[in-house]
């Protein structure tokens, strides 16, 4: 069975956020489609493990952001591969609380939408979440991000929780018989590139440092990964 046949489907970029209590989280997902017309529904698949999960299954709501292709990495960073156990994703983002509770992420928005979820179903670790739409409006004109481009033009990846997640095992990630002098690396997680002739500003690492001299604990500055998850650019 050749699985790359799979990859050939389209997908779409989109933010889910939600609520619990007084906190509120987000992530990045692309399995979210319409399903019915009347009354209007949509489904959303997330992984059981991850933060977003328990906020939706608590509440019983949910929004919708349609990213737009201008999103950059590093937005994709924070919502995608960081978990709001441990940082707070709506820090310096905006967002409006939306007529169910939920809050609504703008930044980078092309439409917006929020659901109360009116059934789910279980599958090997992910919930399948169908919610009724309650509101919907357009924010921008701009072009939505399709997960396309987010692989071809942003070489962007899949976090490991994302149903569409292929892993790289058994390829070589670090030929670490080449030359790192001032050779840019990518990495494989989230896409980010490092350029040694800029330097990463965030860890005051000065421009001219070389992959290689990199601090041991120097971690992406998008998703958070360390330096064995890089490859030659």
């Amino acid at each position: 069975m050749d699985i790359t046949a799979l990859f050939k489907m389209s997908y779409g970029v989109y933010l889910i956020s939600s609520i619990n209590g007084k906190k509120y989280n987000g992530q990045i997902a692309n399995v979210v489609s319409q399903v019915a017309a009347e009354p209007l529904l949509v489904v959303i698949c997330i992984n059981k493990k991850n933060y977003t999960h328990d906020f939706i299954d608590k509440s019983g709501k949910f929004a919708i952001t349609v990213l737009s292709e201008d999103t950059p990495m590093e937005f994709i960073g924070k919502f995608g591969f960081k978990t709001g156990r441990d940082v707070d994703k709506f820090e310096n983002t905006t967002y409006e609380i939306g007529v169910t509770g939920v809050p609504v992420v703008i930044d980078f928005a092309v439409s917006v939408m929020e659901a109360k979820v009116v059934n789910k179903m279980e599958i090997t670790g992910y919930t399948l979440f169908i919610g009724e739409i309650m509101e919907a409006k357009n924010i921008s004109d701009k072009e939505p991000l399709t997960y396309a481009y987010y692989h071809k033009v942003k070489k962007g990846k899949a976090p490991k929780s994302a149903p569409t997640f292929k892993s790289n095992m058994g390829v070589d990630i670090v030929n670490k018989k080449k030359e790192n002098i001032m050779k840019k690396f990518r990495c494989t997680v989230c896409g980010y590139i490092y350029d040694p002739e800029k330097g990463d500003d965030n860890a005051n690492v000065p421009a001219g440092t070389t992959f290689e001299n990199l601090p041991e604990d120097w971690v992406c500055p998008v998703c958070g990964v360390g330096k064995d998850m890089f490859e030659e650019a």
